[in-house]
């Protein structure tokens, strides 16, 4: 199982600490390093810093939005870095929800998901491979523009730039069972948002028809610390945000997954308190029990334990949400 470093997206500002924790996971021979996006810092640009500050450690996004960019877009974007870095670049992308992609992103979240993401995997393949001009007539991308509203003069193009890599992987992340199950067909890896090592299940049957070599790397929050209880509380507080803020009462994809990995009462009790705006509340009602299993904290040796149960499933690689150089360094030494 490798190891990559998460550091997902800025708060009110960019973080000192990104760069110097890149170049600590690059030094203790970490695959990868990942950047992600949500309303405020874009992952691609994050990356590009931390690509000319180090050499060897790969680069991913995880997520890049669909909605923020056209297919052809993000393919721009991961071909030029990857030709910066040295083809360093794994491509991670996501749908979102329609709280992020109707009212961020101004424009109608799609009617059918799983047809949105495969058309725009199929251009972007179509980028990378560059063996001839983008042709699709999709649902929801059409490659020239056909729209009622079309001029006609749109030229089926294929990019300048010669992509250095025709295979350069895409990672999706999905949560749903038919949306996981796409992905093991159209993509080369999936990002987990939770994985919990305990409840195998939960994804068997969507991973079923995964082919030889596909990654699964899901994220998880590494702390190393004498106190479990308090160290939890930085997960906790992350699940309440996400079940609780991130998407509509109605439609939210995180507590819809909370709720199949068995805390449906609980997920639904977060939703309601957050959305009350109690959101202290809805942390501390986060149940200990779901942070402890889908993240390694504690003193070094409980997770040490805990660490074995990553590597008996289907993990390829195990991104860490770690804050700091010590977590980055004990979780080194223990998956050597």
């Amino acid at each position: 199982m490798r190891l990559g470093l998460a550091l997902g997206y800025w708060g009110r500002g960019p973080s000192p600490d990104h760069v110097p924790l890149a170049q600590e996971a690059e030094r203790l021979g970490y695959h990868s390093v990942w950047t992600a996006e949500s309303w405020g810092s874009d992952a691609f640009t994050p990356l590009t810093w931390i690509a000319a500050r180090t050499s060897t450690i790969r680069l991913g996004t995880a997520v890049a939005q669909m909605a923020a960019r056209s297919p052809t877009t993000t393919a721009m974007h991961a071909l030029t870095l990857d030709h910066l870095s040295g083809g360093r670049v794994m491509l991670g992308l996501g749908l979102s929800g329609p709280q992020v992609v109707e009212g961020w992103y101004g424009r109608a979240f799609p009617k059918s998901p799983l047809t949105a993401t495969r058309e725009y995997v199929d251009v972007v393949r179509q980028v990378f491979r560059r063996e001839a001009p983008i042709e699709v007539n999709g649902r929801f991308h059409s490659h020239p523009y056909r729209g009622e509203d079309a001029t006609g003069l749109g030229k089926a193009l294929k990019p300048i730039t010669h992509p250095l890599r025709a295979d350069l992987p895409i990672l999706l992340g999905a949560e749903g069972p038919k949306n996981i199950a796409q992905t093991t067909r159209i993509a080369d890896g999936w990002l987990p948002l939770y994985w919990s090592p305990n409840r195998p299940e939960v994804y068997e049957a969507s991973l079923a028809e995964a082919p030889e070599g596909f990654l699964v790397a899901p994220m998880a929050q590494v702390r190393v610390c004498d106190d479990v209880a308090e160290g939890l509380l930085p997960v906790k507080t992350m699940l309440g945000f996400y079940i609780g803020g991130m998407g509509h009462a109605a439609r939210n994809f995180h507590a819809d997954l909370m709720a199949r990995m068995g805390y449906e009462e609980q997920a639904r009790r977060i939703q309601r308190l957050f959305l009350e705006g109690r959101r202290e509340e809805a942390v501390l009602a986060v149940p200990d029990a779901f942070a402890d299993e889908i993240s390694l904290v504690g003193p070094r040796e409980r997770i040490a334990e805990r660490l074995e149960s990553w590597r008996k499933g289907p993990v390829t690689d195990l991104l860490a949400l770690a804050p700091d150089r010590q977590s980055l360094r004990v979780l080194a030494e223990l998956n050597a």
